[in-house]
């Protein structure tokens, strides 16, 4: 009999799907207005900018590091979904702009976009056991080890990807950066509830 308060391995393979191709796309947005964001997602896109390779293998690249952590923190099931999540994010993000193209697109509003879109990825992963960055486990470990709170790791690491942010792009171009990234914090912060979904 099927548990109720559990996921399939088709409700796991559609929500890798969707939360890997929406971020995809996301990604696809920020790229396209030269705009930043925060997490390890941040970090590619910086190391993109700053050296003029792709988002999508540099990113597969700068997740590497952390999957031996997630394994011995986390498990075995939540590395291999986040594997499979940032290699088919890196992989659409390759291809992403081939497909999709905009012809007047507002900072303004691509940056709320990114947000938006970005959010609602990384909660269809978070709700199935996986994720797209390794900054996330980092914090998780320090704080088991230390007891500083995840969070504040969290913040401390974006603090300095937008400080690095600011050599490679004006101060306007990194204040629209830092409202898409708010609104992806706030999307996650709000809809986010283990009180309020309860299946694993």
């Amino acid at each position: 009999m099927t548990d109720p308060h559990r996921h399939s391995v088709l409700d796991d393979a559609q929500a890798i799907a969707y939360g890997a191709g929406m971020a995809a796309f996301a990604i696809t947005i920020l790229t396209h207005l030269g705009l930043v964001t925060g997490q390890t997602a941040g970090l590619a896109v910086l190391i993109s900018y700053a050296t003029g390779w792709g988002f999508g293998p540099v990113f597969f690249a700068v997740n590497l590091p952390f999957y031996w952590l997630g394994w011995r923190r986390i498990g075995p099931a939540f590395v291999f979904k986040t594997f499979l999540a940032v290699g088919v994010m890196s992989g659409l993000a390759m291809v992403f702009p081939r497909w999709v193209s905009f012809a007047d697109l507002d900072p303004i509003v691509g940056a709320v976009l990114f947000g938006a879109i970005s959010g609602s990825a990384l909660l269809a992963l978070f709700r199935h056991g996986a994720s797209l960055g390794g900054v996330g486990i980092v914090a998780i470990w320090l704080q088991d080890r230390t007891g500083f709170r995840a969070g504040w790791t969290q913040l401390l690491f974006d603090v300095v990807i937008f400080a690095l942010a600011l050599t490679l792009r004006d101060a306007a171009t990194v204040a629209i950066s830092a409202l898409g990234a708010l609104v992806v914090n706030l999307v996650i912060a709000v809809n986010h509830r283990r009180d309020r979904y309860v299946a694993v």
